[in-house]
């Protein structure tokens, strides 16, 4: 008699394994048929919401590198940055196929000309496969979406675009500095650019001020978008940064560990079928990561999420049937 596994049990379509989501791990292996490893890159970019164009200071959560912690120096070229990391990563990843990730801060707020030089002498690196490029959707000029439609008939291109809630007032709070309707606006014409162009959208659980209820209200604006891909991220307290100095003042309590993982079960239920959902948490870099201390044990939160799901007997899109 064959054994009964949750892999074998296992309604949901786009999986091989026991996962009840569509994993970007799958996707990779579906898309260029083997393992392909990212290599975050940092081309030295600012926000505007740092340098003053709609703001300073940054998102209250972002560290001083714009989510760019674990690249090299911006002070390197593309070129050695990428050789450097891929180093790295060699013991780790067998593969010889990459995906230049462009991460730190805004990386199409910046003349088009630097953002061809650094996108092109990325693309012309050995074993690279593809290129992400984060961003946000108020630095989408119309130069920029026709370049990188360009971009996508060349390469597999992702663009990833940064909502953390679909919210004004939070958006307020954090200190984006763009509203939702902006983000409609920006991703609208993306998407209208090219069909090529893959597009990923984070949003963040746990904000200061929001309910479970207003994350997936988020959840549920984002799956109505039908993006290719999400990044579930979980609020990460840094020292150093505006939210460090609230939680240190005690005026912020993170989600627990049970909460966070019921709310990417609620949200896996709520994505389309086949939007990838390319993180369900995230890293902090571990010196600086004041709460929430759990979240140290990423392997631990994903089985949790797992089981969950399992236990509740849904998958991804399983709201929507």
């Amino acid at each position: 008699m064959k054994k009964v596994t949750q892999r074998s049990e296992n309604p949901y379509k786009n999986t091989d394994s026991n996962k009840r989501y569509y994993t970007y791990d799958y996707y990779l292996r579906r898309r260029f048929g083997k393992k392909v490893a990212k290599i975050p890159l940092d081309i030295g970019l600012s926000c505007p919401n740092i340098d003053g164009r709609c703001g300073v200071g940054g998102c209250i959560y972002c560290s001083g590198r714009g989510s760019g912690d674990f690249a090299e120096s911006p002070m390197l070229s593309v070129s050695e940055q990428y050789a450097r990391t891929r180093e790295k990563l060699s013991s780790k990843w067998s593969t010889a196929s990459c995906i230049a990730y462009f991460q730190a801060h805004t990386n199409t707020y910046a003349p088009l000309e630097f953002l061809k030089k650094n996108f092109e002498e990325a693309l012309s690196l050995e074993g690279v496969v593809g290129l992400n490029i984060a961003t946000r959707a108020d630095c989408l000029e119309s130069n920029v979406c026709e370049y990188l439609a360009e971009l996508a008939e060349r390469t597999v291109l992702t663009v990833e675009l940064g909502l953390q809630s679909s919210s004004d007032a939070t958006a307020e709070r954090i200190n984006r500095g763009h509203t939702y309707a902006q983000f409609l606006d920006g991703y609208r014409r993306l998407r209208e650019s090219s069909g090529k162009i893959e597009i990923c959208v984070h949003i963040i659980f746990g904000l200061p001020g929001e309910s479970c209820e207003d994350m997936l209200r988020t959840v549920r604006d984002v799956a109505a978008l039908k993006p290719d891909q999400v990044k579930i991220h979980l609020l990460h307290v840094l020292r150093g940064t505006v939210m460090g100095d609230i939680y240190e003042r005690g005026e912020y309590t993170p989600l627990t560990k049970e909460e966070y993982v019921s709310l990417v079960a609620d949200a896996i239920e709520l994505l389309p079928t086949d939007t990838v959902v390319a993180r369900l948490t995230g890293d902090g870099m571990a010196d600086d990561l004041l709460a929430p201390d759990w979240s140290r044990k990423k392997v631990s939160v994903i089985n949790d999420i797992d089981k969950l799901l399992y236990e509740r007997g849904t998958y991804q899109g399983w709201s929507a049937e």
